[in-house]
């Protein structure tokens, strides 16, 4: 199809095609329309269902995938290791946790998407799948530390008497320790997917950016969260073509940032990134000092 404009006096009553109506958007046509252009003129198409769709299908197989794994670890560290192990386990699992998402995108987009092209035999591999694997990495951290210990805070009792009634360990795990643990499991399913659900960064790298509605999840998509930020990097990307002495510095950092995903071969941007975000978070600090009275 074609997209024009044309002047009201030059379309005749019995004009076949179908006409957009100027800066007319109504309730239907964002909730219901299967269309994200919002740079199309003269009325921009605000449909969210390709957006919703993509998040539901990446928010289903990231905990999918982040459930299972990261509970089955949580019954390691609690029930089976010994304290050697899990004082080593806890504070590495603690410490991924602060990685920043960029970071985890870079990964996907060096490791899990030419994995998933290749295994698949895709021609890209930038799909909402990569995506979900990343955000169950992301998750795993928060799943595995507070339900390993709301486990542990399962009164010993309660396992001494189930092992005095015959059962085994796994018995007891199964259905002692994690029934009762099951508020403090739920709560760290809710807080880990929540954490992933809303990342941007991530999601931007590696679900191909597409505002389809997918069919399956090898197929690329964009999520509605990634919304909130392309703009801000097409926005620093537009100020530092245009005038950069007279550009922002957090939109020299976006577009820079912007920039080194295009130009900058793999190996030296897995240093510049650190060097980005560190850019930045001193950036903020610096506003927040200087509005300080």
């Amino acid at each position: 199809g074609i997209i024009a404009f044309v002047p009201s006096k030059f379309i005749e009553k019995d004009f076949p095609g179908h006409l957009l109506k100027d800066e007319s958007i109504s309730f239907d046509e964002v909730f219901a329309g299967k269309e994200w252009f919002p740079t199309a003129t003269p009325a921009p198409q605000f449909g969210f269902l390709p957006l919703i769709t993509g998040t539901l299908w990446v928010s289903f197989f990231a905990i999918l995938f982040a459930l299972p794994f990261g509970l089955s670890v949580a019954v390691y560290m609690s029930e089976v290791a010994d304290h050697r192990t899990r004082s080593f386990l806890k504070p590495v699992i603690e410490l991924l946790s602060g990685i920043p998402s960029v970071v985890y995108g870079f990964f996907g987009l060096i490791v899990i998407v030419p994995l998933i092209q290749k295994v698949f035999n895709l021609p890209v591999g930038e799909t909402g799948l990569a995506g979900s694997i990343v955000l169950a990495i992301m998750a795993l951290p928060t799943i595995i530390t507070v339900s390993e210990d709301a486990m542990r805070n399962c009164p010993r009792a309660m396992r001494e008497a189930s092992l005095a009634l015959g059962a085994t360990r796994w018995q007891t795990i199964y259905k002692v320790v994690i029934p009762f643990s099951v508020s403090g499991i739920t709560s760290g399913v809710v807080l880990g997917i929540g954490r992933a659900i809303g990342e941007t960064m991530a999601v931007l790298m590696v679900t191909g950016n597409a505002a389809v509605i997918p069919t399956t999840i090898l197929e690329p998509l964009r999520t509605i969260f990634v919304v909130t930020v392309l703009p801000q990097l097409l926005h620093g990307i537009h100020h530092l073509g245009r005038d950069p002495l007279q550009s922002r510095p957090e939109d020299l950092v976006q577009a820079a940032l912007l920039r080194s995903f295009l130009w900058i071969d793999h190996k030296k941007l897995l240093f510049l990134l650190p060097i980005f975000q560190s850019i930045r978070l001193l950036y903020d600090l610096f506003q927040i000092f200087r509005r300080c009275p």
